[in-house]
């Protein structure tokens, strides 16, 4: 299975849905498409939702930690939503979760950022 990527923004904040697999062969397209809108608009915060993910090595870690990087240049946020346990372990032992935030649903995410 492949990569579906959703990217929509809203006030300041780019949304990114995930359904399939992140690995080392569609990391580079998500990559891509991030930094295309991180540079084409003014982005603050970043929702990554996970609900429809259904693997990821470390390559999709890595995609995830350099956009998280990208965005705290400019003093912005990056949130994690609707994850399922296999991939939240991912996070937890990658150590992620000590610099991204973590929400239930994209719209807690949203309503964190002060944009729901």
């Amino acid at each position: 299975m492949s990569l579906i990527i959703e990217i929509e923004t809203k006030n300041q904040v780019l949304c990114i849905r995930l359904r399939g697999e992140l690995d080392h062969h569609t990391a580079v397209e998500l990559k891509q498409q991030a930094e295309s809108v991180l540079e084409k608009q003014e982005i603050k915060h970043i929702v990554l939702n996970l609900k429809e993910l259904t693997f990821m090595d470390s390559s999709g870690l890595g995609v995830i930690l350099g956009r998280y990087n990208q965005i705290k240049k400019n003093d912005g946020e990056m949130v994690v939503c609707a994850i399922s346990p296999s991939i939240k372990r991912l996070f937890d032992m990658s150590g992620l979760f000590k610099i991204i935030k973590l929400d239930i649903s994209e719209e807690y995410a949203l309503q964190r950022l002060g944009v729901a």
